[in-house]
C-alpha cells in the first residue's frame, strides 16, 4: 500500500519544509505555501461541532536506534490517535523528520525507519476531524528558527492562542500554519532570553491551556507539562550496562513496557526537563497554579495497563465499577461490558454485585474507536462493524451493560438495540462516569454542547432515547474518590460540571482564520 509521506531534512529525499504535498493522479507534486495557511491540527472549521483532539507523544535520548524505539512507543500509544503519525530524529548535526497519514505500522516500514538515523528521537500520533487531516499538520513540526532547528510534538490545546498569535504577527512573525505548536516555536524564536532553555521557559509562561510537549534540537531533548498538569507525561529510563542510560518520555507508561524502560516519575506540572549527553536537568518554569489534570484520561483515554497522574488505570476503573454497583444496583442475571473501555469497570461491578461477568459483546479489533473517528456517518456504520452480540450469553437474560460514557447517545442506542435483538429480556445501562454536559477545550474531542445528549436531556429522557430498561451514571463525588491517591490529586471535571479551570474563551478565538492565498 502506497502512503503519502512528508520528508524534512531527510538525506536523499525531496525536502518538504516549505511545501504542501498535493494529491495527484500520478506522482505526488508540491505546492509552495506563498502565504497560504492550512488547517490547525488542534482546530476545527466553524461548522464542525467537535472540539479538540487527543494525541500521544514520545521522546528518546541516548539510544543507537532511537527512531525504532520511538516507533515502538508510538505503536503502544496508537489508541490515542489513528489518523497520522510522525517521527523526528537527530544525531548531533542533522535533524530529520518524516510524517504521514495512517497508522504507525503503515507509515514506518523498515525502509522508512532506515532514513531516520540518530541517537535522539521524538514522535507523535494524532487524530483530527473533517477538514484538517492535512499531512502538513501532522506532527512533529520541524522549524528552522533564529534559535536553530527545533522539532516539537504537542498533546493538548492552547486556549489563548488567538491573542498570542496576533501579538506575534504584529512583531513580524510569519506563520505557515495555525498550529498551537508553531505558536510555541514562534514564541521561542522571538524570546529575548539569552539561552534556548530560558527561551523555552519564557514561551511556556506565555501560553495557557493544556499541553504536554516534547521538543528536540540537534543535540538536546526537552519535555514539559502545562502548570495545571492537564495532560499526562511520564519519564522512564533504559539501563545500559556499557554506556549512559537511555532516557524516554511518553504520554502513557504502557509505552515503557514495550521498550523495557523503567518508569521513574511523571514530569511535574509547570516543569521543563532537559536531557543532554551530560544528563538530565530540570526547572520549574511555573509554580503555585492549582492542579487540574483531566479526569477523562482515567475514564476513557488511557490504556488500563498505564499509570496516569500517579495512579494505575486498572485500579481506578475497577473502583469505578465497584462504586457504580453500590450506587445503582438492579436485579439482573449477567454483567456485560461494552468493549474495550468498559471491561475493567464491568469486572469491578460484577464482583461487587456478585453477578457473573460475561463477554456478551465481541469487538472487531480492526475497527478504530468510534469516539475519535472524524465523521458521524462513519461512526454510525462503525458500531455495526465493531461489535457483535453473543446470542447464547444474552438470550433470556436480564443484562447489565457497562460503558464508560454516553456522548451523543446514538452509539448507546444502537448497542442497547443490538443486545435486545440478541434475545435479552431486560437491558440496564450503567455508565462509569457522570453525565457529560459540557465540551472540553483542553484536548479531548467532545462535541459542542448542542450535540451532548446529557446537556439537553434528563437522565430519564436519555433512557427513553437509548431504549434501555434503566440508566444510571456514576456520581461525580464517586468518580473523584475512585481516582484519588494519597497526594489528593486535583482534577478538571469541566465536562461534567461546566466549571472550567482557566478563563473561558469564545470558540471563535480558537478557530483558524479563513485561508488566503
Amino acid at each position: 500500500m502506497s502512503r503519502r509521506l512528508l520528508f524534512q531534512g531527510v538525506a536523499g529525499e525531496i525536502d518538504a519544509t516549505n511545501a504542501v504535498l498535493a494529491e495527484t493522479s500520478g506522482a505526488p507534486s508540491f505546492r509552495g505555501l506563498s502565504g497560504e495557511r492550512v488547517g490547525n491540527p488542534c482546530s476545527r472549521p466553524v461548522e464542525d461541532p467537535k472540539l479538540r483532539e487527543e494525541c500521544g507523544v514520545v521522546a528518546i535520548h541516548g539510544h543507537p536506534d532511537a527512531a525504532r524505539q520511538a516507533y515502538l512507543a508510538l505503536y503502544a500509544l496508537q489508541h490515542r490517535g489513528q489518523e497520522s503519525a510522525g517521527i523526528a530524529t537527530a544525531d548531533g548535526q542533522h535533524l530529520a523528520n518524516i510524517k504521514g497519514m495512517g497508522l504507525v505500522s503503515e507509515i514506518f516500514t523498515d525502509d522508512v525507519l532506515s532514513k531516520l538515523p540518530g541517537q535522539m528521537a521524538i514522535g507523535h500520533t494524532r487524530y483530527s476531524t473533517t477538514g484538517d487531516s492535512a499531512l502538513l499538520n501532522a506532527q512533529p513540526i520541524r522549524v528552522d528558527s533564529v534559535k536553530g532547528l527545533i522539532a516539537i510534538a504537542h498533546n493538548g490545546n492552547l486556549v489563548n492562542l488567538g491573542n498570542v498569535r496576533s501579538r506575534l504577527e504584529r512583531d513580524g512573525a510569519y506563520f505557515q500554519t495555525t498550529s498551537d505548536s508553531e505558536i510555541i516555536v514562534q514564541l521561542i524564536a522571538h524570546s529575548h532570553a539569552g539561552t534556548l532553555v530560558d527561551a523555552i521557559a519564557d514561551s511556556l509562561r506565555q501560553v495557557e491551556g493544556a499541553f504536554s510537549i516534547v521538543m528536540m534540537t540537534r543535540d538536546r531533548i526537552f519535555a514539559a507539562r502545562d502548570p495545571r498538569g492537564f495532560r499526562p507525561l511520564s519519564m522512564g529510563r533504559i539501563k545500559n550496562a556499557d554506556g549512559p542510560d537511555t532516557i524516554v518520555f511518553a504520554s502513557e507508561t504502557c509505552a515503557f513496557d514495550l521498550l523495557r524502560a523503567k518508569y521513574e516519575r511523571d514530569v511535574l506540572p509547570g516543569e521543563l526537563v532537559m536531557v543532554t549527553e551530560d544528563g538530565v536537568t530540570s526547572r520549574q518554569y511555573s509554580s503555585g497554579t492549582p492542579q487540574s489534570s483531566c479526569i477523562f484520561e482515567h475514564v476513557y483515554f488511557a490504556r488500563p495497563d498505564s499509570r496516569i497522574f500517579g495512579r494505575w488505570e486498572q485500579e481506578s476503573r475497577d473502583q469505578m465499577g465497584r462504586l457504580l454497583a453500590r450506587e445503582s444496583a438492579v436485579p439482573a442475571d449477567v454483567v456485560v461490558p461494552v468493549p474495550d473501555s468498559g471491561v475493567t469497570a464491568a469486572l469491578g461491578y460484577a464482583e461487587q454485585a456478585g453477578l457473573p461477568f460475561r463477554l456478551g459483546l465481541i469487538r472487531n479489533h480492526y475497527v478504530g474507536r468510534t469516539f475519535i473517528e472524524p465523521e458521524q456517518r462513519v461512526r454510525d456504520f462503525g458500531v455495526r462493524l465493531k461489535l457483535n452480540p453473543v446470542r447464547n450469553l444474552l438470550e433470556g437474560k436480564r443484562v447489565i451493560l457497562i460503558d464508560d460514557s454516553i456522548i451523543r447517545g446514538t452509539t448507546s442506542r444502537k448497542i442497547v438495540r443490538m443486545v435486545r435483538g440478541a434475545g435479552a429480556k431486560e437491558v440496564h445501562l450503567r455508565i462509569s462516569c457522570p453525565p457529560t454536559i459540557s465540551p472540553c477545550f483542553y484536548g479531548v474531542d467532545t462535541p459542542s454542547k448542542r450535540d451532548l445528549i446529557a446537556a439537553n436531556k434528563s437522565v430519564e429522557e436519555i433512557r427513553q432515547f437509548i431504549e434501555a430498561d434503566s440508566l444510571s451514571y456514576l456520581s461525580l463525588d464517586g468518580l473523584l474518590n475512585c481516582c484519588q491517591d494519597e497526594k489528593k490529586q486535583g482534577y478538571c471535571t469541566a465536562c461534567y460540571t461546566g466549571n472550567y479551570p482557566t478563563q473561558w474563551v469564545d470558540a471563535g478565538d480558537i478557530l483558524p482564520a479563513v485561508a488566503t492565498v
